[in-house]
């Protein structure tokens, strides 16, 4: 057979064999509608079987319905109980009326105001969460230390409710005053190796030097991979190294150790600027490389951001 005839052929069979798949669909269409029809009229029991025997293509088909998401209440309402014992402390029962005593109702409607002698509310300071703890249920306390002119100290326990969505607050009665937090006993230091003046003091003072007073790049003591920005805007115009202490005594060591050791060390330094002296503490990791100390990380404060802190 010529190659003419046989694409003449092919073009021929192919409206047949369409046609073919096109007609078995049909029936495969009208056996399901005389299936269904039968199922309906036989009773709910075969519609229930029917339904359970649908085959897997048809379920693969229904779209997907993304689950559910649900939050639970663990808002922690230390912002909340700050701000209203700042505006219940500069209220007063005289003026029901005043800013600070409608804020002071508007978060606790059930609460009374003070009656401060006159004068008197010019006395506090700043208010400050140092405390927060969950009860049972949606019910917190939460600690507040008000500092007054003097530097006198007093703190607060307050009661807040907090809703499931953990979107409302609710303070559910007065204030009431508390011993302050105890002092704990620190453990001893990680930093007793006492560090020399030499390389790793020097690495030390010229990278917080460039960090905090901008004198210098940053990158040029930052060990390969570290990103560490300076102190922007510089707030400090000197730096000047006090003491340096180690976790390790490579740090201390008379010759330079290999290759890839690293120390922890924690250095005290003067700063200075147009309002003072400022004795300041910071925490670095230093890595030997080729000869010299390079910092491998801050571990004081936040590494990654440049802002002032």
């Amino acid at each position: 057979m010529s190659v003419g005839k046989q694409a003449s052929g092919s073009e021929a069979a192919a409206p047949m064999v369409a046609g073919v798949r096109l007609e078995a669909m049909r029936r495969r269409v009208r056996l399901s509608r005389l299936a269904l029809w039968t199922v309906i009229a036989a009773g709910p029991v075969a519609l229930g079987v029917a339904i359970t025997s649908t085959p897997a293509t048809v379920e693969a088909a229904t779209p997907t319905r993304p689950a559910a998401v649900r939050t639970t209440a663990a808002a922690d309402p230390a912002g909340y109980a700050q701000l209203f014992v700042g505006a219940w402390l500069r209220s007063s029962a005289d003026d029901a009326t005043g800013a600070q005593a409608l804020l002071v109702q508007s978060m606790a409607p059930d609460v009374e105001l003070p009656a401060p002698s006159p004068g008197a509310q010019s006395r506090l300071a700043s208010v400050t969460a140092v405390r927060s703890a969950h009860r049972a249920g949606d019910v917190w306390s939460v600690t507040v230390a008000a500092q007054y002119a003097g530097a006198a100290v007093r703190y607060y326990a307050v009661p807040v409710a907090v809703d499931r969505a953990g979107a409302a607050f609710a303070v559910t009665a007065e204030p009431g005053v508390v011993a302050g937090p105890a002092l704990i006993d620190v453990s001893a230091s990680s930093y007793g190796v006492s560090v020399p003046e030499g390389d790793l003091t020097s690495a030390v003072g010229e990278f917080l030097g460039a960090y905090l007073t901008g004198a210098g790049e940053v990158d040029r003591y930052l060990a390969p991979g570290v990103k560490l920005s300076a102190v922007s805007p510089s707030p400090y115009s000197t730096v000047r190294v006090q003491q340096v202490l180690a976790a390790e005594k490579a740090a201390a060591a008379e010759q330079m150790p290999g290759d890839g050791t690293r120390v922890h060390v924690r250095a005290q330094v003067e700063a200075r600027d147009a309002g003072g002296r400022w004795p300041l503490a910071y925490e670095v990791v230093l890595k030997a490389r080729s000869g010299r100390w390079e910092v491998a990380g801050l571990e004081s404060g936040t590494a990654q951001a440049g802002g002032a802190r």
